[in-house]
């Protein structure tokens, strides 16, 4: 569904929109409900908010301007089972409703930093599912195609992302809930790290694993979101501080990097034969990228998985509703009301032995990192239509959560990313995934990735919003090196540092333990820097920071006499840098007097 109305409703063109004076939030609500009106599936919503209500607040916004409101007059949505002061939350379920006094943080951050919320979206009951057929409310269909189901558990925010009905929506991500619909719908769903986002004023699945997620048109439209939502809080025995300072633009992505992909034993569409060659296209799209692919065994992430709904954790959705649902058995979706029930029968030394299990997979799981920066996986292996999830509930809905059901248990972050079109119209997705506070460099790669498929925005038809700002790469799988020579910056090596995916940190200089010499055996000329006992002095040094991955090829292209060793800095640090043997300085011109190799290469320039 299109339109030509003033603003396209991602949050990058819609706040360039606002900036140029092209539209208002008045304008902006009126759209936003006239866009509902016209969709042709009122599934989606279980609460819409009165429209005059938020004519008014748009009117306040224009009144207070947008200083310090990051996202002023962006229009959202969120799953209703997350709080909204005023507004009754159901969790899909009449009979649980209730009207809360506070909204939950998430939802008060956003609306303090001027985002206007639209209304509540369906669900799968008590997010208890992947598919979105679970609700009283009816089931929200694809954006793409009415027959087919739009994915759950967070059904009605994906779809209200995908039509363009809202500029973003919150879900929420136990098993999968945060990500499935975005691949159904075409857009990017982040399922942050567990706690970055706070729970509080959530009705809880698995409390130790929920997780809020957003669902946007493109990783940076997601990331802005993150920025506000994110941060500790207090209310959320959960929570835990973001790494990282707010209002930071996303960092860029690296030019090297090397990322697991499932071996072909473990890769599963269910006799699907239009989503393979599409993964297949990710992967090389990867690699053109700058990636390098390492296969990667699969089994221990299952068997991980298979602990969510086959072990203990499910007693976590009975400790959460199970009470409500046995006093209000006929109040439970059949199939949802199975599932929680099954919780009752669980022992207290069947957690702990899980429990134990889990421990060890984690260990094997997390192995994985010493090798990749991150792992590529589909999101869904295929994708059903409403009649045959309505026939055979529970096997295609596990089938579904194949690829995310151990994404929580193993505390990894993950980015959903659309990555192209099946012959049959239906989009498809891949996972970025990493350990828990990767959430900004997986959204960097995987907007590269993402834009890189050359696809249009959700089910809108619209361009892709342009990308943002990027800083530098962070730290985290990256090594801070020290070099001395032609690698500098503007001189002749320093090719081969950016190749590689390296970006300036610092100037340094080094303790005053060293000597300088000009090799006379290599070309380009370049230095060698020797520790000595005594007579050493400092010397000019550059900090670069490069992937890890892509350290491994670039000291292979180092030639002897020099090698990589641990550099002592000035301020008593250290830090990986260039150095030389020792025996070549009986050869070489010692240019230690110069204090660094750029002044020594000035002063030959000036002779």
């Amino acid at each position: 569904m299109t339109d030509t109305l003033p603003a396209a409703f991602d949050v990058a063109r819609l706040s360039a929109a606002y900036a140029a004076g092209e539209t208002d939030p008045v304008t902006v609500v009126r759209l936003a409900f006239e866009r509902i009106r016209a969709w042709p599936d009122p599934a989606v919503w279980i609460l819409l908010r009165d429209e005059a209500d938020l004519l008014a607040e748009a009117r306040a916004l224009m009144a207070r301007g947008p200083a310090g409101l990051p996202l002023w007059g962006i229009p959202f949505a969120v799953k209703d089972n997350i709080d909204v002061a005023g507004l009754p939350t159901t969790a899909a379920c009449p009979e649980f409703t209730y009207t809360p006094e506070r909204s939950a943080t998430v939802v008060a951050r956003l609306v303090a930093a001027g985002a206007l919320l639209i209304g509540k979206t369906n669900l799968d009951q008590f997010a208890t599912g992947l598919v979105g057929v679970r609700s009283p409310w009816g089931a929200p269909r694809s954006a793409f195609d009415a027959e087919y189901v739009s994915g759950g558990s967070s059904s009605g925010s994906g779809v209200a992302a995908a039509a363009g009905l809202v500029s973003f929506s919150l879900g929420t991500d136990t098993a999968g809930s945060g990500r499935v619909p975005a691949a159904f719908g075409n857009t990017v769903g982040l399922k942050p790290s567990r706690g970055l986002v706070s729970a509080a004023g959530v009705v809880p699945a698995c409390r130790s694993l929920d997780c809020v997620t957003v669902f946007a048109q493109t990783a940076d439209d997601a990331a802005a979101v993150l920025d506000v939502a994110a941060g500790y809080d207090p209310a959320d025995p959960y929570s835990r501080p973001a790494p990282w300072p707010a209002g930071q633009p996303l960092p860029a992505a690296p030019s090297a990097f090397r990322f697991g992909v499932p071996a072909a034993d473990a890769l599963e569409f269910f006799g699907d034969r239009l989503n393979p060659p599409l993964f297949a296209a990710s992967v090389a799209r990867l690699e053109s990228l700058g990636g390098e692919a390492v296969e990667i065994d699969l089994a221990p992430f299952l068997e991980v998985a298979r602990l969510l709904y086959q072990g203990p954790w499910v007693a976590e959705r009975t400790a959460a509703v199970g009470d409500f649902l046995a006093a209000n058995p006929e109040a439970g979706h059949p199939v949802v009301r199975g599932i929680i029930d099954g919780g009752h029968g669980v022992t207290a030394v069947e957690a702990f032995r899980a429990m134990y299990r889990l421990e060890e997979l984690r260990k094997v799981c997390d192995a994985v990192w010493e090798a990749v920066d991150l792992v590529i996986t589909p999101t869904a292996g295929t994708t059903y239509t409403v009649a045959a999830l309505e026939a055979d509930p529970v096997r295609l809905n596990s089938n579904l959560g194949y690829y995310t059901n151990f994404m929580n248990l193993l505390d990894y972050a993950a980015v959903a990313v659309p990555a192209g079109f099946r012959d049959d119209g239906l989009p498809f997705g891949v996972t970025l995934l990493a350990p828990a506070f990767a959430d900004r460099r997986l959204l960097a790669l995987g907007d590269r990735l993402h834009r890189a498929a050359g696809l249009t925005a959700g089910a809108t038809g619209l361009p892709l919003g342009p990308a943002g700002p990027r800083g530098p790469v962070e730290a985290g799988r990256t090594v801070d090196l020290a070099v001395v020579g032609a690698h500098m910056a503007g001189l002749p090596l320093n090719g081969e540092l950016v190749a590689a995916g390296a970006q300036f940190v610092r100037a340094a200089t080094t303790a005053p333990v060293y000597r300088l010499y000009a090799l006379n055996q290599l070309s380009p000329a370049r230095p060698g820097l020797v520790r000595v006992d005594e007579g050493g002095a400092g010397i000019a040094v550059e900090i670069w920071r490069m992937p890890v991955a892509a350290l491994g090829r670039f000291v292979t292209g180092i030639a002897a006499p020099l090698g990589l060793g641990t550099l002592v800095l000035e301020d008593g640090g250290t830090v990986a840098g260039f150095i030389c043997e020792g025996a070549a300085a009986s050869e070489a011109r010692d240019i230690t007097g110069h204090g660094g190799w750029r002044a020594w290469m000035a002063s030959q320039a000036a002779a």
